[in-house]
């Protein structure tokens, strides 16, 4: 059975039905043999079987189960598959955070096993979330271990490293430095050719396309982009069909052909919108409640049970009280313990109704996300997007108030987009589900890097950003994109409520066993009478940002939440038209 799913792990496409027919197979021998591993590779299959079909709400299905079966036999070889089929298929639904956090479990399980191949696969796959979330430094840092790592094994001809060395080039895209980027691609090219791996020629001669697009070398970027288009139809794959026309859509707005470019993108939503339709988003976050929900449906069976009881005990005092009724001696005494009971079954009652508007709420709450997370929201501002762009490609053409109208569609379309993430941070508890990542890190650096980030924003509006951390060292173990989170809403809200020409000051320092954040800015200030309504969800209150930028009452709920998951506690002291003084303590 071992050997069946290995040969089963080297089918196309073209062979997802056999795939299927022999996941059910292993089901059932290894049913019938008592082998306790077959249940764990006839899941992974089946996942395999509905990614390949780009049904990636079964395929993660499926490797949630997986993952759960390899767990509980112990063995972390399927373990760490289970967790790299998860990261792949958030990365294919674009879940680049998500994909983070399980190839962040992945990496772990590699450096404890100490098999290089594997730890260098990882390095890659997270390399390609760190480009994709736009932290090169952490890309680069993790492909060059890679290389290090591969080097040796390469030239005693044990492994390639084209993966490496296509995310390289990747990476150098991403930065703009195509000459850098050139020589990685073509080498790629002349193996894949060599090897006959039309899947990895695919993905050279679309990056070589790409590529001479920016560099306006058209026709060359016309021969690959065609190529790569021959060579999708032969695989008969809908999604790299979807990547090239693309890529077509590119090529022609760059050429000025904006009709051509239309024709494509349309091409191009067809079967993006196909292969990834609109109840996908809807269905995972259904699929991540049911895996993470075990602990309130306890607590429900524990209210439930509490119900029952109360049910029970009104009616053993219901009967006390009739018999008593019937004694006409103890008439007095009858009327007080129906009394009591009256008032027992009151307070049950009351509780059923509390359970039911509980019920109720979560009910609303699920449907509020269900309405919110699809298809048809986030196409809207995804095309604001993308024909912003294009016409952001011709802006010296525009004049200065159509340059200025196309800078707000964009800022729309924009805000659009991170509105919806910020509905889903609060609606899917996402925070909660986050697996803690502990390190040391150094506050002082921390601090700076925080005030860097948001100058540009602050020198919009003539504000200065002052950064004030005691000591020359200041160290804290915790996670450090939670506390970026926190600081990052901080300061953002900081800079949204403070005048033009007025300073924002961001201090840390230590007192004892704890370390103090502090966000002070000279801005509006805050009516005592709303402070305690503050950190609540959706809360609105009477201060308005100074210069027209949106607020819609998210972000300090997020962070009050944020800091009670890493052990924290926040403040706030303000006073109208003196500013506001946030503080987070946080243990070291």
């Amino acid at each position: 059975m071992k050997n069946l799913y290995d040969r089963c792990l080297d089918f196309s496409e073209e062979k997802i039905d056999s795939i299927r027919y022999y996941a059910d197979y292993i089901s059932k021998e290894a049913e019938r043999l008592k082998f306790n591993k077959g249940n764990v590779l006839s899941l992974r299959l089946k996942g395999i079987s509905e990614d390949l079909s780009n049904n990636y709400e079964k395929a993660i299905e499926y490797y949630l189960q997986s993952l759960q079966a390899a767990r509980l036999i112990h063995a972390p070889e399927y373990e760490l598959a289970a967790l790299s089929d998860l990261a792949i298929a958030y990365f294919a639904i674009r879940e680049p955070e998500k994909a983070k956090e399980f190839y962040l479990q992945c990496a772990r399980l590699s450096e404890a096993d100490g098999k290089i191949p594997s730890l260098i696969n990882m390095y890659n796959n997270l390399a390609v979330i760190y480009t994709q979330l736009k932290q090169y430094d952490s890309s680069h840092l993790l492909l060059q271990k890679a290389v290090q790592l591969g080097k040796p094994l390469e030239r005693r001809g044990l492994i390639s490293l084209s993966s490496t060395y296509n995310n390289l080039g990747n990476l150098y895209f991403k930065e703009k430095k195509y000459d850098e980027a050139l020589p990685y691609f073509r080498q790629n090219l002349i193996k894949h050719t060599r090897d006959s791996d039309l899947n990895g020629l695919w993905v050279a001669r679309l990056n070589l396309a790409d590529l001479y697009i920016e560099k306006r070398l058209f026709d060359s970027a016309g021969k690959y982009a065609a190529s790569a288009m021959e060579l999708a139809q032969r695989l008969e794959s809908k999604s790299k069909e979807a990547d090239t026309y693309s890529i077509f859509a590119k090529l022609a707005e760059y050429r000025g052909n904006y009709k051509e470019a239309y024709q494509y993108i349309k091409k191009w939503y067809s079967l993006d919108t196909a292969i990834l339709h609109s109840d996908t988003y809807k269905t995972i976050a259904a699929l991540q409640e049911r895996f993470h929900a075990s602990e309130r449906e306890a607590e429900n069976k524990l209210l439930q049970e509490r119900i029952e009881k109360e049910t029970i005990r009104t009616r053993e005092l219901t009967l006390v009280a009739a018999a008593l009724g019937i004694i006409g001696i103890l008439v007095a005494i009858g009327f007080v313990i129906k009394r009591n009971a009256n008032r027992r079954l009151q307070a049950t009652n009351d509780l059923i109704i509390q359970q039911n508007e509980k019920l109720s709420e979560l009910n609303y709450e699920k449907n509020s996300l269900i309405s919110i997370v699809s298809h048809d929201l986030n196409t809207p501002f995804a095309t604001i997007q993308i024909w912003g762009q294009v016409f952001e490609n011709e802006a010296d053409r525009l004049t200065p108030e159509q340059q200025k109208a196309l800078k707000r569609i964009l800022q729309a379309g924009e805000y659009g987009e991170r509105l919806i993430r910020q509905i889903l941070d609060v609606e899917r508890a996402d925070i909660g589900n986050h697996k803690m990542q502990l390190e040391k890190f150094d506050l002082r650096a921390f601090a700076e890097e925080m005030i860097d980030n948001f100058k540009p924003m602050a020198n919009r509006k003539n504000i200065q950003l002052h950064a004030e951390v005691t000591g020359k060292k200041l160290f804290i173990l915790s996670d450090r994109y939670l506390v970026s989170r926190i600081c990052e809403n901080l300061l953002s809200n900081a800079i949204k409520y403070t005048p033009h020409g007025r300073q924002v000051w961001m201090s840390i320092h230590d007192e004892q066993d704890t370390v103090v954040i502090k966000v002070r800015d000279e801005g509006v200030g805050i009516e005592k009478e709303e402070l305690p309504f503050l950190f609540s969800k959706y809360s609105k209150i009477s201060s308005r940002p100074t210069d027209g930028e949106t607020s819609n009452g998210l972000g300090l709920s997020i962070v009050k939440r944020i800091v009670e998951e890493i052990n924290g506690r926040i403040s706030c002291e303000s006073e109208p038209g003196k500013g506001s003084v946030f503080t987070v303590t946080l243990r070291k």
